[in-house]
């Protein structure tokens, strides 16, 4: 029996502005910096990459290079991405 397997794609399941907000939240909640920006780079493709780059006046290949696992965006970059997914960033 062949079995096919697919890789997983978080956005596939973020349906809702309370389904991303709870991904981002809980990828913060972790304090690993390859999974925030991992999940930080898959908002940014679900609203659209040239979009976010257009609100947040950042370079769009820059963000794809730096919203990956392998990445790390500057403070700067994710407060503006937070801020441009209309969240703030803030301590609780």
């Amino acid at each position: 029996m062949n079995m096919k397997l697919s890789k997983y794609k978080a956005t596939d399941y973020l349906k809702t502005e309370a389904d991303i907000k709870e991904y981002l939240k809980a990828s913060f909640e972790t304090g690993d910096s390859k999974l925030i920006a991992r999940a930080l780079g898959d908002v940014a493709k679900l609203k659209g990459m040239s979009k976010v780059a257009q609100n947040t006046k950042l370079d769009r290949s820059s963000l794809y290079d730096s919203l990956t696992e392998q990445g790390d965006p500057k403070l700067s970059t994710v407060t503006k991405l937070v801020k441009s997914f209309g969240y703030s960033v803030s301590i609780g």
